[in-house]
């Protein structure tokens, strides 16, 4: 005769209530941090938002000039012609970019021009996945205006995107 042997079976790692208690705690810890480090990001923004007097506007309108020559007013922004091309990856991919630099001293539509040519270099080596998300479009303005400013000498301060479509 066989004598079977039941074993019973053993539960290894905490249990439920345990597991739901450190759940809580950790919830907890996690909805104390965002409270507290809204109210201290809150409180510095704060203090940087305040202008020094009441009196006191640095807002400035300043017309822009065209790359094309149609506006001749004098700025420091200037439009760049539209960027139409394809992408490196997948080549069927099309990118539109209406674009403008902010140059330090007065307006140079040569120099514009040079780098309207430089980024339309550029986005042909693009692929679509380095700009498919929020982070890929912020190192797609860094790497142009990066390459405005080696371009320019330093002389451009901002690249503005006004379009930018992908199809």
């Amino acid at each position: 005769m066989a004598v079977a042997v039941q074993e019973e079976e053993t539960k290894d790692g905490p249990s439920l209530i345990v597991q739901v208690v450190a759940l809580l705690v950790v919830t907890a810890l996690a909805a104390g941090m965002g409270w507290y480090a809204g109210g201290y990001l809150e409180a510095h923004y704060a203090q940087q938002e305040k202008p020094a007097s009441a009196g006191e506007s640095e807002v400035s309108e300043k017309p822009v000039e065209q790359v094309s020559g149609e506006a001749a007013a004098s700025s420091n922004v200037i439009t760049l012609d539209p960027i139409t091309t394809n992408l490196a990856d997948p080549s069927d991919v099309w990118v539109r970019l209406e674009l403008a630099v902010v140059l330090e001293d007065g307006s140079d539509p040569a120099l514009a021009q040079e780098i309207h040519q430089d980024f339309f270099a550029f986005m042909r080596t693009v692929k679509l996945k380095q700009i498919e998300s929020a982070s890929g479009f912020q190192h797609l303005k860094a790497d142009l205006l990066e390459r405005a400013r080696i371009r320019s000498g330093g002389r451009v301060k901002e690249v503005l995107f006004m379009t930018f479509l992908y199809e």
